[in-house]
C-alpha cells in the first residue's frame, strides 16, 4: 500500500523486492528555502513540533501530523523530534501555501 497524501514518506520511491513486496526507499526532505511568506516562530517553554504544526496548519485534517515539515524545513534540520525544543529558538515555519502547493505537490513527488 502506498503512503497516503500528507505522509512524510509520500516522497519515497517504491521498489519491489524479489518476493514481490513493495518497499520504500529513502525520501528526499524539503529543505529550508527562503519564501516571502515564511514565518519565524520563537519557541516558548512547552512548545512541541506537533503542537506548532497543529497551530499553523489547523485548517488541514490531522494538522499535528505535519510536524515533520517543521523539522525538515529548518536551515539546520531537526533530526530527533523527540528532544525538547529549546525556549527562545527561532523556527522557520513554511506557510500553508508552501506546504500544500510546494512541499506536498504532485509535481515534487514526480520529479524531485
Amino acid at each position: 500500500m502506498a503512503p497516503r497524501t500528507g505522509s512524510r514518506h509520500s516522497f519515497a520511491l517504491g521498489v519491489t523486492d524479489e518476493l514481490g513486496r513493495r518497499l520504500l526507499t529513502e525520501r528526499e526532505p524539503y529543505r529550508f528555502k527562503d519564501h516571502t511568506d515564511t514565518r519565524v516562530h520563537v519557541v516558548a517553554q512547552g512548545d512541541t513540533l506537533e503542537g506548532l504544526a497543529g497551530r499553523y496548519y489547523a485548517s488541514l485534517p490531522r494538522a499535528c501530523g505535519f510536524w515533520w515539515v517543521l523539522a525538515d524545513f529548518q536551515p539546520d534540520p531537526i533530526v530527533d523530534p523527540t528532544l525538547e525544543l529549546e525556549a527562545g529558538r527561532r523556527l522557520f515555519v513554511p506557510s500553508l501555501r508552501v506546504l500544500t502547493d510546494v512541499i506536498l505537490s504532485e509535481q515534487r513527488r514526480r520529479f524531485e
